[in-house]
């Protein structure tokens, strides 16, 4: 093949590449905000995520070819270059969930007290028929999760009752999640986060008790849809214990 052929047709492999790549993009994009306009339900959305992951590996390929064959071609060279990184690029995220999705038990309900978990009360309120129950979901879940997050435990502070409530409040609006409830006298507060992309909502209770020795803090984070959370009710009671015990410093 001649130099100029090739260099012909390394451009046009790597636009092809690039395009791909872009809607690919597109397609991973509008996967999650379709669930979140009622368009499809989220296991659709995944569908389309998985399919646009198979076609950005391609996109990477030919955009790889059109970097081998755009014979030093400026303009062949930044496609390809653009789309291979486009492609990998995006190809990572769902890649990514899939190894988090392996590595995780397939559980979303998550506390630190798995013998009296703290109860949901607004939560009961702002959940669907279609969205998981608030009850705690029980035994077998409470091994898995203290096999796979064994740090998790309550945290135990000499601040007193109303310090620990005021103190939890204020943590609430620093880490970002919605109050959805806050009860001094039961000693409870209640939010949510919803993820952007696909609009997916966990709720969080946290529950302050009087002990002999002090203040005691228990925690519990539910999905409301999906059977894994890919770690987000882990990370909610983590990020909020850790913030509230700062702050209590």
């Amino acid at each position: 093949m001649a130099a100029d052929d090739k260099g012909k047709w390394g451009r046009r492999l790597a636009y092809a590449g690039l395009v791909l790549a872009v809607a690919c993009v597109v397609a991973g994009m509008l996967s999650g905000l379709g669930y979140r306009a009622g368009l499809w339900h989220f296991r659709a959305g995944f569908l389309i995520l998985r399919g646009a992951f198979f076609v950005a590996l391609a996109a990477g390929a030919l955009s790889l070819l059109g970097i081998l064959f755009s014979r030093g071609r400026r303009h062949a060279l930044a496609g390809g270059i653009a789309g291979l990184m486009i492609a990998l690029g995006f190809a990572y995220v769902p890649w990514h969930w899939k190894q988090t999705l392996d590595a995780l038990p397939y559980i979303h309900d998550i506390t630190t007290d798995t013998e009296d978990p703290p109860q949901f009360v607004a939560a009961a309120q702002l959940r669907g028929e279609m969205d998981h129950p608030i009850a705690y979901d029980g035994p077998e879940v409470a091994a898995q999760q203290r096999s796979a997050y064994p740090d998790l435990a309550p945290l135990l502070t000499s601040a007193s009752r109303d310090q620990v409530f005021e103190a939890a409040y204020q943590t609430i609006q620093d880490i970002g999640m919605r109050l959805t409830d806050a009860d001094s006298a039961a000693g409870r507060v209640e939010a949510s986060h919803t993820t952007f992309w696909y609009g997916f909502t966990d709720d969080m209770v946290v529950r302050i008790s009087e002990t002999p020795s002090g203040t005691r803090v228990d925690v519990r984070s539910k999905s409301r849809v999906g059977h894994s959370d890919l770690g987000r009710n882990a990370r909610h009671v983590r990020t909020f214990l850790s913030k509230l015990e700062a702050r209590l410093i």
